[in-house]
C-alpha cells in the first residue's frame, strides 16, 4: 500500500507567491462555448491559458536560476528531483535562522532534504512576507558537504530577503543542488522513510518553475 502527501499550493488566477512579483493570470483561451462549432453536437473541450512568473507556488530552482552558465530546468537530472529518499528536519518554530545543527549528526548523503517550520499557515496572507524563517550560510554549506540532493523548505525564501548575496542560492545551486520553495503539509510527512518528488516541465533556458512536490509513503 502506498500514501500520497501533497506538498504543493494550489495555484490561482491573482494569488501573490512573492512581494513585487505579480500573481497569475488563468483563463481561457478557447471556452467550452465557442468550441461547440469545432466538433460533434454535444463534444466540447476548455484550452486553458496561463500568464505568470516562474516564481509562482510552490517551485524549484535550477541552477540556471542562480548562474547563467549552469543547468536549467531541461538539464536537470530526474535523478535529482525525483523517487528521492526523503528526510524532514523541524526547526523551532519561534527560530529565524536555521543553523547546521538542525542536520548534524545524520546520514544525509544523496536525500532530499525538507525543512519543516510550520511557515506555509501563513500562506495568503501579509504575514507569509515578514520574518520568515531561512537557511544560514554554514547551514547551506553543511548540507552541500555532506552530498544532500535536494533541499526544501516551507517558507518565503531559502534565504534571508535582506541579504543581497542569497548566500544559501548560491552555495546549493553552486553544487547542482536544486531548491524547492514555498512547499506545504510538511507536519504531514515522518522523518523519514518516504520517497520525494518536485518535476518540473523541462523548459529551455528558464531556472525555475511550479512543480507539483509530494511525497509517496509505504504502509
Amino acid at each position: 500500500m502506498h500514501r500520497f502527501i501533497e506538498l504543493s499550493h494550489v495555484i490561482e488566477d491573482g494569488m501573490i507567491t512573492y512581494t513585487g512579483l505579480p500573481g497569475p493570470k488563468i483563463g481561457d483561451y478557447l471556452s467550452r462555448a465557442d468550441s461547440e462549432g469545432h466538433y460533434s453536437e454535444g463534444t466540447t473541450f476548455q484550452i486553458g491559458k496561463i500568464e505568470m512568473v516562474a516564481n509562482t507556488g510552490t517551485y524549484i530552482d535550477a541552477p540556471f536560476h542562480r548562474y547563467e552558465e549552469a543547468a536549467d530546468l531541461s538539464g536537470i537530472e530526474l535523478s535529482s528531483i525525483a523517487n528521492l529518499n526523503g528526510m524532514v528536519f523541524r526547526a523551532d518554530p519561534l527560530r529565524r535562522p536555521i543553523g547546521q545543527d538542525l542536520f548534524n549528526g545524520r546520514d544525509l548523503n544523496g536525500k532530499a532534504i525538507l525543512v519543516h517550520t510550520g511557515w506555509d499557515k501563513h500562506w495568503r496572507t501579509e504575514q507569509y512576507f515578514e520574518n520568515h524563517p531561512f537557511l544560514t550560510r554554514a547551514a547551506a554549506e553543511y548540507l552541500t558537504s555532506s552530498g544532500v540532493a535536494l533541499v526544501g523548505i516551507d517558507s518565503l525564501n531559502i534565504d534571508d530577503t535582506a541579504d543581497g548575496s542569497r548566500p544559501a542560492h548560491s552555495i546549493l545551486l553552486g553544487a547542482t543542488i536544486p531548491i524547492v520553495e514555498h512547499m506545504c503539509n510538511l507536519g504531514a510527512l515522518p522523518p523519514s522513510g518516504f520517497k520525494f518528488f518536485a518535476v518540473p516541465a523541462p523548459v529551455k533556458g528558464m531556472g525555475s518553475f511550479p512543480v507539483r512536490a509530494f511525497a509517496i509513503i509505504e504502509e
